[in-house]
């Protein structure tokens, strides 16, 4: 007998995702475009989410587990999009969500326009608990030129993506040595490499979960990511890189110790990363000026509640009573 393949693929790739994976799943299950195929990439978890894919497989013919021993985010989109049957790829992120009409509008994004690679729209930022933060992504949708790409990411997260496979098979897959970055840097070649366009919708189609949790060192991680990027980027796009890389740089710290701030991590790594930033290239104050006069109120303004809040803990009556104690 013969099957058609679905119009579009949908890769999930999971790691330790249980507790997220229901609502993803469902708001695939929940398109109103419904010639789809969902491959989901257990990337070596050690939770329950073998059995939880399981269990949405059993009743849904169109969802499909792949295992693979864990090697990174990077490498299980890659084998997503290499086991995929569909023309059009739509990546999501196994704690993020889609509106239901996501696929059906995207589909008639890339149709109207043959020259359109990856289709993108604006997107809703969710609490860590799934609940709607009231925000929505801000970032330029139209008339994208390369050196957004390196510095910041237009589209926010992978999970707002729906491209043309034949992108994918151009210029390759995402680099498997990149944790980081790695959706940044695959745009960039994009961009640079080929002449497929970068176009995003005025409506909101995805949800993006934040995370509460974070480490100092997962955020000089991710300028490492950045890092690699840039070397990356130098081989394909030389005159990109000399050209804007001081800005470049300086934007993504930004990014950095505005993340720092509201991960509330110690007041040092935000001034850390937003000194080196203006140190990286001083523009940056006239390059959205209001986002980097309040990063610079938000983490200055941590150290010094964070410094009061020590010298009030040592304070020499405080250290008195102390010592009057320890002898009691």
């Amino acid at each position: 007998m013969i099957t058609n393949s679905p119009r579009i693929s949908v890769v999930i790739p999971a790691y330790n995702a249980a507790q997220f994976l229901p609502a993803a799943i469902t708001s695939v299950q929940h398109q109103t475009f419904s010639d789809w195929e969902l491959l989901i990439i257990n990337d070596g978890s050690t939770d329950d989410t073998v059995e939880v894919v399981r269990q949405y497989e059993q009743r849904d013919t169109r969802i499909h587990l792949i295992n693979q021993v864990n090697q990174g985010v990077s490498a299980a989109r890659n084998q997503g999009v290499e086991n995929s049957q569909g023309q059009i790829i739509a990546f999501l992120d196994a704690d993020d969500q889609w509106l239901p009409k996501k696929l059906c509008i995207h589909l008639e994004h890339l149709q109207s326009n043959p020259d359109l690679g990856v289709s993108f729209a604006q997107v809703e930022i969710l609490n860590p608990s799934g609940e709607p933060s009231g925000q929505v992504s801000s970032g330029r949708l139209t008339h994208l030129k390369s050196e957004y790409f390196l510095s910041e990411n237009p589209t926010t997260t992978t999970s707002n993506w729906v491209i043309r496979k034949e992108v994918f098979s151009q210029v390759g897959g995402f680099c498997h040595d990149m944790s980081y970055s790695e959706d940044m840097e695959w745009l960039l070649r994009v961009i640079c490499t080929s002449d497929w366009q970068i176009v995003g919708i005025n409506q909101v189609l995805t949800q993006y979960r934040t995370s509460s949790s974070g480490l100092s060192a997962q955020l000089y991680q991710m300028e490492a990511g950045w890092n690699q990027l840039v070397q990356k980027a130098k081989i394909y796009a030389p005159q990109l890189v000399e050209q804007h890389f001081a800005l470049a740089q300086a934007i993504h710290l930004r990014y950095l110790a505005r993340r720092a701030f509201r991960l509330k991590l110690p007041a040092k790594v935000g001034v850390d990363f937003i000194s080196r930033a203006l140190h990286s290239d001083w523009r940056l104050f006239f390059y959205q000026t209001r986002r980097t006069l309040l990063t610079l109120v938000a983490v200055f303004g941590m150290l010094i509640l964070e410094k009061v809040f020590l010298i009030q803990r040592h304070s020499p009556v405080e250290e008195s009573i102390h010592r009057v104690e320890s002898h009691s």
